[in-house]
């Protein structure tokens, strides 16, 4: 297999983490996703608890930051100092990703590294999304919740996504074209999901 990098995007009831792990068993590769968290951790300093909930807790206010040019995220420095603590933690995610990048062939789930890896080559990138009734059902099981109560769930996973996504990369979470598959994991499960991206990557010249 040619080095190849895939980089999954999902939304809240889609399988990613089930997906990336059956993926990376079958490519032989390692799969990171709550790794990533403690390895921004040892180079930031910041606990894993702050670095894991940063998607949930990044708010509006954070665009202006951002747009007004308080620090330029785009640049990805190693220096962690100077900066908002939250700047921080995503700054060391995303050094993180790119160092494990470098390394070889991989699965990352999520963590913008669609967008971070965007001019890589070797980096397929993936979206899974789910429909919105499987989405619900999955949300009322995990957090004990009616159906009122889970479609408050649902709005708040995704506005975080989506915010945390604009704010650090300043681009359109789930956008189509960022992608090169786009799979609904409502109609196919985690199996087919992983059956249509080995043979994307057969397809692009990526296996032997």
């Amino acid at each position: 297999m040619k080095k190849t990098i895939v980089a999954i995007s999902r939304t809240y009831g889609a399988h990613g983490t089930t997906v990336g792990a059956k993926l990376a068993a079958m490519l032989g590769v390692p799969m990171f996703d709550k790794k990533i968290i403690d390895l921004a951790s040892e180079r930031s300093g910041l606990s894993p608890d702050y670095i894991g909930k940063l998607e949930e807790n990044v708010t509006g206010s954070f665009l202006f930051n951002l747009a007004s040019g308080a620090y330029n995220m785009h640049g990805f420095h190693h220096s962690y100092t100077d900066v908002p603590m939250s700047y921080t933690a995503f700054n060391a995610q995303a050094n993180a990703i790119q160092e494990i990048a470098k390394k070889g062939s991989s699965v990352i789930i999520g963590r913008c590294s669609d967008y971070l890896l965007r001019d890589d080559p070797d980096c397929v990138k993936v979206f899974l999304y789910a429909e919105h009734a499987d989405r619900l059902e999955q949300c009322k099981a995990e957090y004990k919740l009616d159906d009122k109560g889970a479609e408050q769930q649902l709005r708040k996973l995704d506005r975080s996504r989506s915010n945390y996504y604009k704010n650090f990369t300043g681009e359109t979470w789930g956008y189509v074209f960022a992608h090169d598959l786009s799979i609904n994991t409502t109609k196919v499960g985690p199996d087919g999901a992983v059956e249509i991206v080995m043979e994307y990557l057969k397809r692009a010249g990526r296996l032997d």
